[in-house]
């Protein structure tokens, strides 16, 4: 929530979160994993991100290029996973979003 204009919003039993109405975090990328983010990659990170065993094509998101990664306490890099939400925002943020979150100095979460 450190992102400007950003929303949560309830979305089909799961939060989600926006920026001008557009998701760009979706909690638990489907019932079997809860635990997981589902996010929008840069077009050229995410070939890399396929090779690491770690993320996976999510159901319904996955077409249109999103990806998942799941989250565990004891060894999620917590680092990775704001870089991952601070791209996606980015991807789908308005370029006034933008303005004020370089302003403020970029990647709230760290």
């Amino acid at each position: 929530m450190a992102y400007p204009e950003t929303a949560e919003v309830q979305s089909w039993g799961r939060p989600t979160f926006r920026v001008a109405k557009k998701i760009f975090i979706v909690v638990g990328s489907s019932m079997d994993r809860p635990r997981s983010i589902v996010f929008k990659p840069d077009a050229e990170e995410r070939r890399a991100y396929l090779q690491d065993e770690r993320f996976w094509v999510p159901p319904y998101w996955g077409p249109s290029g999103w990806l998942a990664i799941g989250l565990d306490a004891e060894s999620t890099d917590w680092r990775e996973i704001a870089e991952l939400i601070d791209t996606s925002y980015r991807l789908l943020a308005l370029k006034r979003h933008l303005k004020v979150l370089d302003a403020e100095g970029g990647l709230p979460l760290v």
